[in-house]
């Protein structure tokens, strides 16, 4: 009993082996990496040895999983194949594959077509409707500008005492008729971009200066923009029947009417960033009077060959004017000159 009890005792407290970790070990084969495209004339394949010229490409076998795994020349693990081509024309890119985020080809080029007839009608409908009384090329012309001709216009505005010649310059077009500079090359030639920019300048100050006083509001940018583009379009037509009834045609007038109109909004900004540094009641009158007069200046001088033009120049085609119609149109650059303080009072008072 005593022997029984000494062999079950010490075959339980035997310990199991201890545990054993694989010992790493070096593949015996090592396959060749794949081969890559390095010029058009052929592929070269890099391997630890040599290359020999009468050896043959042969499928790579890989030992651990027994089969044979043939690759292609330039293949490179799922990655799109290179195919060389010497003296022809590269290989055209292959159309969408719309199948591959979920969308029916059919449908796909479908809705493509609708959309290319959907441009092209609208296009025709703008030129229908639009392209009699919006012309491009002219609207071209005024956006020629550079960023020397901006800085010497903006100053020309605010200090138009010492500019001495008005008149703008012409060049002969092909179909031997005067045409205008663009304003890249004539100072004097009217501009959009400046009231352009301008304008959307006086917008956003006017949101500041409401936004400093605690009573900015989103609508505070519609209501601006409201009434500044009323008040310029008050004032286009009011020159627009003025040049009706005194007779006054021009090539250009309306576009160059909008960029005369617009000029006004630099000494707006310049009244506005002056209110906005806080620099006292007397000071901020100073600098509107000041502005108002420059403005006022700088139409009635620029604003002259539109109301007087030169029957000398070649690009007017006008005759000779008589002394009382002459008398008139000067009154009215005066009128325009003077109706600048209505204007600027209004855009002012933000």
């Amino acid at each position: 009993m005593s022997n029984f009890y000494n062999q079950q005792y010490s075959s339980t407290s035997r310990s199991p082996p201890p545990l054993q970790h694989p010992v790493p070990t070096h593949p015996a084969y090592i396959p060749d990496p794949p081969s890559t495209p390095v010029s058009p004339q052929g592929y070269m394949r890099f391997t630890s040895s040599p290359p020999n010229p009468n050896d043959q490409p042969q499928p790579q076998t890989s030992p651990a999983y027994g089969q044979n795994k043939q690759y292609p020349q330039g293949a490179q693990y799922g990655a799109p194949q290179f195919q060389s081509f010497a003296g022809g024309a590269p290989p055209q890119q292959p159309a969408a594959n719309f199948a591959q985020w979920g969308v029916n080809p059919a449908t796909a080029q479908f809705g493509m077509q609708l959309g290319q007839s959907a441009v092209a009608a609208g296009q025709e409908y703008v030129q229908r409707n639009f392209g009699n009384h919006i012309q491009v090329p002219r609207l071209k012309h005024h956006f020629n500008v550079s960023n020397s001709y901006v800085i010497r216009k903006i100053r020309l505005i605010l200090f138009p005492w010492r500019h001495k010649r008005w008149t703008r310059s012409n060049r002969p077009s092909e179909q031997g008729q005067a045409q205008w500079l663009p304003p890249r090359d004539d100072l004097n030639a009217p501009d959009l971009y400046i009231p352009v920019m301008a304008f959307v300048t006086y917008i956003l100050l006017a949101a500041l200066q409401s936004g400093l006083q605690d009573r900015f509001h989103p609508e505070v940018l519609g209501k601006v923009a409201s009434r500044a583009m009323a008040i310029v379009l008050a004032e286009f037509f009011f020159i627009i029947a003025g040049c009706y009834f005194l007779n006054i045609t021009g090539s250009s007038q309306v576009t160059d009417l909008f960029a005369y109109v617009g000029y006004k909004f630099v000494g707006v900004i310049a009244c506005l960033l002056m209110d906005l540094l806080n620099l006292g009641r007397s000071m901020y009158l100073v600098v509107f009077v000041y502005a108002l007069c420059s403005n006022g200046f700088f139409l009635l001088r620029a604003l002259k060959y539109v109301v007087l033009p030169d029957p000398r120049d070649a690009a007017q085609h006008v005759g000779t004017l008589s002394p009382a119609q002459r008398s008139r149109r000067i009154w009215f650059l005066f009128a325009i000159s003077a109706s600048q303080t209505f204007y600027m009072g209004l855009l002012v008072r933000v």
